[in-house]
């Protein structure tokens, strides 16, 4: 694999950065394409420093014209470009619109030129507020189409269709992961999601908030092990979504419990008001990625919780 060559959409973004990274490590040459509307270029520091990675700054929802700086074609495009948080869904709800639909069908067109496979970064967000628990991939989901987070639940959903609509048609090799909850380095502090908001809270002392009455549940995967589940599934021969997340369940009150464990500071808990269409339950059936990745998380939230609370002092 030496010789090959990927191109990775959203790479300067917390999921992409890691995941390119990962792919050096592997031997590829790696083309990063990023806008910077939620990435940054921090985040691609240390791959930049690498001989076999190149970066474009450039909107895939408008251009998608790229040619390879290593030579030849891609032999896989990985599209994760998509702001991915509550702040997002309210700030930048066309952004994701189209780079969920005009993005992913200039990303599927490109692979099909390239006559290179594709990956998309779909969300355990399509599953909604799930009636089914623990879900599984057969799962289609309770989403609200008109809610709120319909921009980011239902953009994904269209990008699985879209992929699913060029393999039956051009028979284009695919990939979707169904990502779960994932944290770590490089996540945004601001970003309104449980993990950097309580881990800010927490290393500037102040009250950690919830929204809500804490009851509701997620199921929190350090990115590390987000990547590995990728990176597997990526070489695998699977076309069908594949579930990557930790199946470790965890109440908000529960997460706050153990921030605080973390960062040996005992904090108030202040609740706010619920946000519309928050999913009461959430937790992956990983049983295929295990079957067919022989893949399951390895890192504790607590050690998890440590690394990125490490990354977040200098922010803070």
């Amino acid at each position: 694999m030496a010789n090959s060559s990927v191109l990775i959409t959203g790479a300067a973004g917390f999921v992409g950065s890691h995941l390119a990274e990962r792919f050096l490590r592997e031997g590829f040459s790696v083309f990063g394409v990023d806008n910077f509307l939620t990435g940054r270029e921090a985040n691609i520091k240390e791959a930049l420093k690498h001989p076999h990675f190149r970066f474009e700054k450039a909107d895939v929802v408008e251009n998608f014209s790229f040619k390879n700086p290593f030579g030849g074609n891609f032999s896989q495009i990985l599209h994760f470009a998509c702001p991915a948080s509550p702040i997002d869904f309210e700030e930048l709800s066309q952004e994701i619109l189209k780079v969920d639909s005009i993005g992913t069908l200039n990303a599927l067109e490109y692979a099909r030129k390239e006559n290179a496979s594709f990956f998309i970064a779909s969300t355990s967000e399509i599953y909604g507020d799930p009636l089914e628990h623990p879900q599984k991939e057969s799962y289609w989901g309770n989403v609200n189409s008109i809610g709120p987070r319909s921009c980011y639940d239902e953009a994904k959903r269209f990008s699985e269709a879209a992929a699913m609509v060029y393999k039956r048609k051009y028979n284009l090799g695919i990939r979707i992961v169904r990502i779960f909850n994932t944290y770590g380095p490089r996540m945004r502090l601001n970003d309104g999601r449980v993990v950097p908001a309580l881990c800010g809270q927490a290393l500037r002392g102040d009250a950690l908030t919830i929204h809500g009455d804490g009851t509701q549940t997620r199921s929190f995967c350090y990115v590390d092990d987000l990547v590995d589940g990728i990176y597997r599934l990526s070489q695998s021969s699977e076309q069908g979504p594949v579930n990557i997340g930790n199946p470790i369940e965890y109440s908000l009150n529960d997460f706050a419990h153990v921030v605080q464990n973390v960062s040996g500071k005992k904090l108030e808990i202040k609740y706010l008001e619920a946000r519309p269409d928050d999913p009461r339950r959430r937790k992956p059936d990983i049983s295929k990625a295990k079957q067919l990745l022989g893949w399951e998380p390895k890192i504790s939230l607590e050690e998890g919780l440590k690394r990125t609370m490490d990354a977040f002092r200098s922010e803070v």
